[in-house]
């Protein structure tokens, strides 16, 4: 059980999910319908998490790239900080 938990962890499951999982694995009677939809909605959310990444990455890039990196004060990466609420 420990090794199953751990590697549900290492898939980054929540831990609800790992509790639904534990719990259809301990069922024999389970659908695998159901083990599918578990794990096609975490696919879901680990690429919208990995898209909101990308669109970070994208936008501290943009702003790195239009900071001087001297020793002028003004810098667009700390502007664009000051904005965010």
């Amino acid at each position: 059980m420990l090794r199953f938990i751990r590697h549900a962890r290492a898939l980054a499951f929540p831990l609800e999910d790992v509790r639904r999982l534990l719990a259809l694995w301990r069922d024999r009677h389970r659908a695998s319908a159901d083990v599918r939809r578990i794990a096609l909605d975490h696919v879901a959310a680990l690429e919208a998490k990995a898209e909101a990444m990308q669109a970070m990455a994208r936008s501290l890039r943009h702003l790195a790239a239009h900071c001087h990196g001297d020793a002028r004060p003004d810098c667009p990466i700390l502007d664009e900080l000051e904005k965010l609420p």
